[in-house]
């Protein structure tokens, strides 16, 4: 995905801060949209697949650290970037603890604060990138056989082939034949590239049935 698809949603209760950052952001390239309350964000937040956040850390209807304590909850946290006052870096780290990946003090120059924008930016887009790898995988795991899945497991799990073999009850060479079936399926030119698709994929979990052995 193109970096350039991520947008940067800015949530602050300060109109003149959220336009002004707003126009600097569409200048310098950015898609952005914007928040007045940490509330109407949240309301909007599941629906984001591409995004990442900048919020102030004191706002009168929520602080930035409880909204990143409910994005995380939620589980839709996103990279996230915490502007701050001064004297308050020690809630800044509080929000660092809860998944902010930068905090920046005000004032701050335009630099600072498109720089840290564009890491962020980066980091949704790699974050999104391997979540589209992962789902890929997820496809070609559903277009297996319930067997071959059973196969997969063990090899997974580091068995040779005369294991498996004995727990699913049939031959080692029943065993290859099915190996080489599911690699061809995955896509995978070799076992550690097998395994390292899969090693974060709970393989029961998977939606839709298997198919036939």
């Amino acid at each position: 995905m193109s970096s350039a698809n991520v947008v940067v949603h800015i949530v602050d209760d300060e109109e003149a801060v959220r336009s002004s950052l707003a126009f600097l952001l569409d200048v310098s390239g950015f898609a952005v949209r914007t928040h007045a309350t940490a509330q109407s964000f949240l309301e909007v937040a599941g629906g984001i697949r591409n995004g990442c956040l900048v919020t102030d850390l004191r706002m009168p209807d929520m602080d930035g650290v409880e909204l990143l304590r409910r994005l995380r909850a939620s589980g839709h946290m996103m990279p996230s970037i915490v502007v701050t006052g001064h004297g308050d870096v020690q809630m800044a780290v509080e929000a660092m603890k809860n998944g902010a990946i930068d905090f920046i003090e005000k004032p701050f120059s335009n630099e600072t604060i498109v720089e840290s924008i564009r890491r962020a930016v980066d980091l949704a887009t790699s974050q999104v990138d391997a979540e589209q790898g992962r789902e890929r995988v997820r496809d070609r795991l559903r277009s297996l056989s319930e067997r071959e899945r059973q196969v997969l497991a063990g090899v997974v799990d580091g068995l040779p082939n005369k294991l498996i073999a004995g727990e699913l009850g049939i031959s080692p060479r029943t065993v290859e034949v099915y190996r080489a079936a599911l690699m061809g399926k995955m896509q995978a030119r070799s076992l550690a590239e097998l395994v390292r698709m899969v090693m974060d994929i709970d393989l029961s979990a998977l939606d839709g049935p298997a198919g036939a052995p």
